[in-house]
């Protein structure tokens, strides 16, 4: 890769660690993940050693300064184990940005406004370039419920929204007197959640049992959609807002 997929890189660190999209698979999914080191120096440098087996697009610092790893043409290797809406390649299909945080283990700061400028303006193009759908704008825990955390509860998916970037409603407001129901529940409402989350892209089968997978897609689903309490808890907060991110898909298109 001699020069940036877009204008807005200010630099490249060709990554070794990339291959041909498999089966000749077009980009449909953006995936924003945080870095979780400490320096976006440090993510530079792992994503761009061999032995590290792992890669992404992009990388965004806390000043907004885009570096380019991987060509957008390429296969990333930034997603790992992951599925959404029954694609379990999701490295084939989808651009990855990592954008500098360290991230939950390290005291989660919040993002910056030079960076998250930076995350509007690299998103908006991408999506355009690409034609990705607003429902297709997704988080790592998102499509890795179970081992993931990022981009967090303190990414501002609203804002993005706001600018044309991703899928968003507003969360309805939290009951605290509804504590919700937790795992090794079961029964109706636990499946028709089940049902609702799988509709939308998460890998969760509607069992009517509320197993761990199940507290980890709902606790995914709260970090992107209803931050104000990410407890993993099925809350009527957590269903009504669930519902009406699906209503407001555009009519006829899956979030899929």
């Amino acid at each position: 890769m001699d020069k940036p997929d877009t204008a807005l890189a200010g630099a490249v660190c060709p990554s070794p660690n990339f291959e041909p999209r498999r089966g000749g698979v077009r980009p449909s999914i953006l995936l924003l993940h945080y870095t979780g080191v400490a320096s976006a120096a440090k993510a530079i440098d792992w994503l761009s050693r061999a032995e590290s087996k792992v890669s992404a697009h992009y990388v965004i610092d806390e000043a907004g300064h885009i570096t380019q790893l991987v060509a957008e043409e390429m296969r990333a290797w930034h997603a790992g184990l992951a599925v959404w809406a029954g694609e379990t390649d999701i490295n084939s299909a989808s651009i990855g940005i990592e954008i500098q945080n360290p991230g939950h283990e390290l005291g989660f700061p919040d993002f910056p406004e030079p960076q998250l400028g930076a995350v509007e303006a690299l998103c908006r193009d991408i999506v355009a370039r690409h034609g990705i759908g607003p429902a297709r704008v997704l988080a790592h825990s998102d499509v890795a419920p179970t081992r993931k955390k990022d981009p967090g509860e303190k990414f501002p998916w609203a804002r993005l929204a706001h600018a044309g970037i991703g899928h968003w409603v507003t969360p309805e407001p939290l009951n605290r007197a509804d504590p919700g129901i937790a795992r090794d529940a079961a029964g109706p409402l636990v499946a028709a959640v089940q049902t609702l989350l799988a509709s939308y892209g998460y890998g969760i089968e509607a069992t009517g049992g509320f197993d761990p997978r199940t507290e980890f897609v709902v606790t995914a689903f709260q970090r992107h959609f209803r931050p104000e309490r990410v407890d993993g808890r099925i809350d009527q907060s957590t269903v009504t807002t669930l519902e009406r991110l699906i209503a407001a898909l555009p009519k006829g298109a899956p979030a899929s």
